[in-house]
């Protein structure tokens, strides 16, 4: 139920989510608390009932440490990539290491990408 609901509200909602993960993650962990996240989910009118956010964090929080981390909560949502959309982040990470490092600083994205 909750997927189908962001399924509808669309790829804004989920990139609104992340910045304010961000912004709310002031230790810069990478985790939300289960406060957090239904904090997070009513400030952007997602709110479910309490037993449906129950089940959520049980599934979100599948290391039990009473914690989930924006990637986990992505990946629960989405799911896996297709293969279509991997050989295009493929490409465009080749594209970004063009020293083939392994590793992209933020100097060499700024080079290759305008949000404009």
């Amino acid at each position: 139920v909750f997927r189908e609901t962001l399924s509808k509200r669309g790829v804004r909602v989920i990139t609104g989510l992340g910045k304010y993960f961000r912004q709310i993650d002031k230790n810069r962990s990478g985790f939300l608390s289960q406060a957090a996240l239904k904090e997070a989910l009513k400030v952007f009118h997602l709110e479910i009932p309490e037993g449906d956010f129950e089940s959520l964090w049980l599934i979100l929080d599948d290391s039990k440490n009473d914690k989930v981390d924006y990637g986990e909560f992505t990946h629960a949502i989405f799911g896996e990539m297709n293969e279509y959309r991997k050989t295009f982040v493929r490409k465009a990470y080749m594209k970004l290491d063009f020293n083939k490092t392994g590793s992209v600083p933020m100097v060499d994205v700024k080079k290759c990408y305008c949000a404009k």
